[in-house]
């Protein structure tokens, strides 16, 4: 299951190859002189005159449609509003809209021109600025400019969803130097991503926001200068994305080989069986399979077995993320890290593996899951100098191996297991009297886990069944999408399932994932409530790393001090991406390492369209 997250952004050329925001690993910062690009702390990988990214077919046929499940869970819509914290948006807004500069799903956290043909980083950092092409457009026709890019930004900060104002806090002010140049200035110590993250904003345009207020909900098309407009829709059905054949940019190298669907279209079901049976059936394309269980089952058809349908694992080369029962630590009896220790123990992830999963998953232990941010073995001299200054606020496994979940027994219930979390419960003042578990003013502990995913109660009915024995009142509160969203958005809840996937390089995020700054913050992202001023200054850490080695010892230090405060019970992962799809597509034979690429990169062939057919 996937967290909600901030929009994605759409996928240059310049006489100048100088960087102009890279940091080497000595420490040492390129002169800042215009550039096509921007990267955190590596070269970039293409020159300006790069012809086209080498993950894609630059010559591969426009056409044809792809009709897809998006993202997780995702069973309606009410808005084509993307950019605030109200309602429930459409999936693939995304493509709607450019931003002044693009990802390179080749490279780390690189990005290169868009609407913006060059950057300029100031000498101290402290300010970018941005030389637009005068050929952009909105898809009306009226021209992209600085004072567009202006009050993209000014709406996003102000009145933005909080995942954009955490993003912009440091921030100061975008100004329009001239119609095609604008400059943004920063505060603060902690400036690095900020380049970026303002190079990726969506731009969007002032004058169509002078009709449909910035902070409200509607079902009006939005206006955009992006690939991709909106063709038609119904909500809880679906909505259809048409290819704009007059879109501004579709020449550049940046652009070259992606967007070669000529329409894209997203279906709403209620449930993921349901997905599955329409997949199976033709009635759209492409799925993700996300439930385990399906992917060992659910394809033994003829459609799959003759190869008109395709399953295919992409490998996944970004940080696996961190997925698990998320534990409300704003909720008194989550204050204890010995209860929140115990629940872990309580959860039986081998069982769970073998008897639900058919040993497809590996158990999660880290943050920074199937990455080099894992913090593994003791810390060494870098990690303990970020350390040792919080000794006394930290408790002493911090200093050791990180914590990792137990192993349990495939078999069924651990006792090992089981005494171990009754002794935790005990010493945190939760006893067991008459069977119940209760605290010193007799009061039972009760737990409810909160879901939208029916697929997911078989899964958490095992871990009731465990809890119930140790006394706890445990349940499970099934809820629409919509409601449930309104509860995590306010932090209703008492455990809930989330997933966190991280950038290669996290930045100014992971505040928003775990900073006391985001703990209270309706709609943030730090749904467990972390509020610990050691993890505050590890973050500030990380921001301030000046090189990738500086970077992974701070994070592998924020890992190890996660995983010992015990604020979730954490699930498993795969370092890849189950795809089942009707064999009519094509795709480039490299595969960008850092993304899925198949709305960017692939494209609809005619030939094996004909043959399905036939």
């Amino acid at each position: 299951m996937k967290p909600t997250i901030l929009s994605q952004t759409v996928c240059m050329t310049l006489a100048v190859a100088i960087l102009a925001f890279t940091f080497v690993t000595s420490g040492k910062v390129h002169a800042s002189e215009a550039s096509h690009g921007l990267a955190a702390f590596d070269e970039l990988k293409y020159p300006a005159d790069f012809p086209h990214f080498d993950y894609v077919n630059p010559d591969a046929p426009k056409g044809g449609r792809l009709s897809m499940i998006g993202s997780a869970g995702k069973i309606t819509f009410d808005s084509f509003n993307d950019f605030i914290l109200t309602g429930d948006t459409a999936q693939g807004l995304s493509y709607i809209y450019d931003s002044l500069m693009v990802r390179a799903y080749d490279e780390p956290d690189a990005v290169y021109g868009l609407i913006a043909k060059s950057a300029v980083l100031a000498d101290d950092k402290m300010s970018v600025t941005f030389k637009l092409r005068d050929e952009a457009r909105f898809a009306d026709g009226s021209p992209v400019t600085a004072a567009d890019v202006v009050f993209s930004f000014q709406s996003l900060k102000e009145k933005g969803h909080p995942n954009y104002r955490f993003q912009l806090r440091d921030v100061t002010k975008a100004e329009a130097l001239d119609p095609l140049t604008v400059r943004y200035q920063f505060t603060g110590k902690l400036v690095r991503d900020l380049p970026l993250i303002v190079a990726t904003l969506p731009v969007l345009p002032k004058a169509f926001y002078d009709k449909q207020p910035f902070e409200e909900t509607w079902l009006v098309p939005p206006l955009g200068s992006g690939p991709y407009e909106i063709a038609s829709f119904n909500p809880g059905t679906y909505v259809t994305y048409r290819r704009r054949e007059d879109y501004w940019a579709k020449d550049l190298p940046v652009n070259r080989g992606h967007y070669n669907f000529d329409e894209l279209r997203y279906e709403y079901y209620r449930d993921r069986t349901a997905e599955l049976q329409n997949l199976l059936n033709g009635t759209f394309d492409l799925r993700e399979e996300f439930t385990s269980v399906n992917w060992a089952t659910g394809y033994n058809v003829p459609a799959v077995n003759d190869g008109r349908i395709l399953r295919s694992t992409l490998p996944d080369a970004t940080p696996s993320g961190a997925q698990g029962f998320l534990l409300n630590t704003r909720r008194e009896k989550f204050k204890d890290p010995r209860v929140r220790k115990a629940l872990d123990y309580a959860f039986n992830f081998e069982w769970t593996n073998k008897n639900l999963f058919y040993g497809l998953y590996k158990r999660t232990a880290s943050f920074f899951e199937n990455s080099d941010m894992k913090a593994n073995g003791k810390p060494g001299p870098e990690e303990l100098a970020l350390l040792e200054p919080f000794r006394d606020k930290l408790p002493p496994e911090v200093f050791g191996e990180p914590y990792t979940p137990p192993v349990s027994s495939d078999r069924g219930q651990d006792r090992k297991s089981l005494r171990e979390a009754d002794r935790l419960f005990n010493e945190a003042g939760w006893t067991v009297k008459n069977g119940k578990r209760v605290n010193a003013k007799g009061e039972q502990l009760t737990i409810e886990f909160l879901t939208f995913l029916k697929s997911f109660i078989r899964i958490i009915n095992p871990y009731i069944s465990t809890l119930k024995r140790l006394g706890v009142e445990a349940t499970v509160r099934l809820v629409d999408a919509p409601q449930y969203e309104r509860r995590v958005k306010s932090f209703d809840f008492d455990i809930t399932t989330r997933r966190y996937v991280l950038r290669l390089t996290p930045g100014v995020e992971m505040k928003n994932y775990w900073s006391s700054s985001s703990a209270n913050v309706d709609g943030s992202l730090n749904l467990a409530g972390i509020s610990d001023p050691v993890i505050d200054a590890l973050i500030d850490k990380a921001l301030a790393a000046k090189s990738r080695a500086e970077l992974v010892t701070a994070t592998r230090a924020i890992d190890r001090v996660l995983r010992a405060g015990h604020y979730w019970v954490p699930h498993w992962y795969k370092s890849a991406h189950n795809m089942a799809f009707w064999n009519k597509f094509s795709w480039p034979q490299t595969k960008p390492k850092y993304d899925r690429g198949i709305i960017a990169t692939w494209w609809y062939d005619a030939d094996k369209a004909a043959k399905l057919n036939r």
